[in-house]
Parts: C-alpha cells; structure tokens; sequence
C-alpha cells in the first residue's frame, strides 16, 4: 500500500481490480478544505484515459510493473513476436496488446515491453522513430487550402499529415504518441 504522497508519472495503480497508470498528477491545496491529488490515469489493457481525485493521504494499491527490452520480430497473423534482447526468449503479443505501436514498428527494431507477474501488458516505443514514405502525391506548389500538408503513407502503412515539400523516399522523424511529423532525417 501507498499514499497519495508517491504518486508519480508512470506509477501502477490497482484500482477496482484493474490496472492503471498515472499520465498526469497535481497536488492540490485549496484556501479552504482539506488538500488533493488530481490525477489522469490510463487503463493499462484498454487504454481508456479517466480523471481521479484522492484525498490527501489515502491509501492507495500500487503494484510492481517490469520493464525489459525486446525486439521486435515479426507479424504472425493477428499476432506479433518479440524476442527478449536479455535471454533471446521469444512471445507472441496479440493486437491488442501491441495498440497503436503497430503503426511505428518495423521488424528488428528495439521496443520495451512492460511485464506484470510475467504478463506481458503493453508495448512502449521510444518518443519518436525514423520512417520512410512510400507513397504521396506530388505536391503543388501555392496549394495552401490544406495548411501547407498532404496525407503520406509511411513503410508501416501508417498514414501522416507532412508539409507539402516532401516526396516518396524521404526519411521522416515521426512522434509515436500521437503519429505527428516532426521533421526530416537526414542520413
């Protein structure tokens, strides 16, 4: 058991039997009343996003997540394969527990995978990976209805919004929280 005092980004809690993990957390002292943690929790399996509030100094149930480094083999169906960078064991993740990573992982890449009671729980990629595009139209130039960005499919099949500048072939810098482009890679 924890208080409200070790809440911190990326802590397990185990609320109503499920797993969560703290995103956002802010300690509140109001002039008037008892003080609170405000919090924005994720839902490990499902990836639902929910604001908590705790009063200060509840007890709250936290539990041991593990992290190791795996690399990414594979596609097997709906199924991937990692294999353990530390003992070269491989598993087999399904869909759901790979979530959105799919669109920014190529085979042989390096991921992390937390591990509760040996189960494993979800993939983390790092914050930004180089992919390159293999298809878009050709953009014109004064076409300024869009923003200055067309949509572009990237080696995983992923598609991104890019600035107009940019063709088949290029290298891009892609952030894997939210599938944004973030710049060129030069080689």
């Amino acid at each position: 058991m924890a208080s409200t005092s070790d809440i911190k980004n990326g802590v397990v809690l185990n609320m109503d039997g499920q797993l969560w993990t703290v995103i956002e957390f802010q300690h509140v002292k109001p002039g008037k009343g008892g003080a609170f943690v405000r919090t924005k929790v994720k839902n490990v399996m499902s990836g639902k996003v929910v604001d908590r509030t705790f009063n200060a100094g509840a007890k709250l149930e936290t539990e041991v997540v593990d992290r190791a480094d795996y690399q990414y083999l594979y596609a097997d169906g709906e199924n991937f394969v990692f294999m353990d960078l530390g003992n070269y064991d491989q598993i087999t993740l399904s869909a759901a527990q790979v979530g959105d990573a799919v669109n920014f992982m190529l085979e042989n890449q390096n991921v992390t995978i937390a591990l509760h009671n040996e189960a494993p729980l979800y993939v983390e990629l790092p914050a930004s990976v180089s992919l390159e595009i293999t298809y878009t139209e050709p953009g014109l130039q004064g076409d300024r209805s869009t923003g200055g960005t067309k949509p572009a499919t990237v080696e995983t099949g992923y598609e991104i919004q890019v600035p107009l500048f940019l063709d088949i072939g290029t290298k891009v810098k892609v952030d894997t929280r939210d599938g944004s482009y973030l710049g060129r890679v030069n080689d």
